[in-house]
């Protein structure tokens, strides 16, 4: 009992380190954070004088900050699906036990091996309006494709009574849907580079969850009938569902804070057609010491993550409970 009681002190003090770092340096930063968001140092002198969530106020009134909102509801959507339906498909062409499957594996991988930093320097490249992805379309007879990527402007925006809107409604979107939500070609070069970074890894975690379903339930469900596609349908997906959550949740913890991709692809772009939130917070607390302003788009930004991962993080834990 003495020597059990002497390991686990000295297994405390071992992590003892790591809890006073973690308090300081993340709990504790996301304090002062949330403190700095309700006085009003928006100077460069420190300002303590308490206004409590007049900064939010602002922020939401903000033009700037509604149309950051609006780029990452579609940024987000478009993501999340071009990587759940690419990653699927290739995971699917993978179990095929084709030849060489090692290879293409990689070769799937590997953009996930780079920053986005790179990723974003080398897509800035190729959608530039004047060479790459467009000439080589032109090159293929598409003389008219000439779209501008991240130097257009233009937004197209999703009405109300579209299957569209009508989604962002149900959800709970509404705020944004209608003549507030639409898409920029900025945005769609955000997520065409994106895509082409994270497919590969969702490819992983889809491709390690097909292999992880036993070949006689497909083999039984082919023996009763049942088509390639109803194979799929009734068998793999639903049992691929806890892969897909857990990939939801990640690519959308990514979405909703990207900054490195915006920041080396496009900058906020004309008219703010590509801006983020945490381009913006980047903006108004190093460039324009606001920096009152810049915690509180931390803080949303922090609120929105949680939303979106502590539920997950519950449900995780309630599963494991159960089994």
């Amino acid at each position: 009992m003495r020597r059990l009681n002497t390991d686990r002190l000295i297994a405390f003090l071992l992590i003892v380190p790591s809890i006073f770092a973690v308090a300081l340096f993340v709990y504790g930063f996301i304090g002062w954070t949330g403190y700095v968001s309700l006085v009003k140092w928006n100077t460069l002198l420190p300002d303590f004088t308490f206004v409590g969530l007049d900064n939010y106020a602002r922020l939401f009134a903000n033009e700037r900050f509604q149309i950051d909102i609006r780029n990452t509801v579609g940024f987000t959507l478009l993501f999340i699906a071009a990587c759940l339906v690419l990653g699927f498909g290739l995971a699917v062409l993978l179990d095929q036990r084709i030849k060489g499957e090692g290879v293409f594996r990689s070769i799937f991988l590997f953009p996930m091996s780079i920053s986005f930093i790179v990723t974003g320097v080398v897509w800035r490249w190729l959608l530039n309006p004047s060479t790459g992805v467009n000439l080589l379309v032109q090159a293929l007879g598409f003389k008219d494709f000439k779209p501008g990527w991240y130097t257009d402007p233009t937004v197209w925006f999703v009405p109300a009574d579209s299957l569209v809107g009508q989604f962002l409604t149900n959800i709970g979107l509404g705020v944004v849907a209608s003549d507030k939500f639409g898409l920029s070609m900025g945005v769609i070069a955000l997520v065409i580079a994106a895509t082409w970074q994270m497919s590969g890894y969702t490819m992983a975690m889809y491709l390690a969850g097909l292999r992880g379903i036993p070949e006689e339930l497909r083999e039984a469900a082919r023996i009763d009938g049942c088509s390639e596609w109803g194979v799929y349908r009734h068998i793999v997906l639903p049992m691929l569902q806890p892969i897909t959550l857990s990939a939801v949740i990640i690519l959308g913890h990514i979405s909703l804070k990207i900054f490195d991709l915006v920041s080396a692809m496009t900058g906020p772009g004309p008219a703010f057609a590509s801006d983020v939130p945490a381009y913006f917070m980047f903006d108004t607390t190093f460039r324009g010491n606001f920096f009152s302003q810049g915690a509180s788009i931390a803080i949303v930004l922090l609120t929105l993550v949680a939303v979106l991962v502590v539920p997950y993080l519950v449900y995780s834990r309630r599963t494991e409970v159960e089994r």
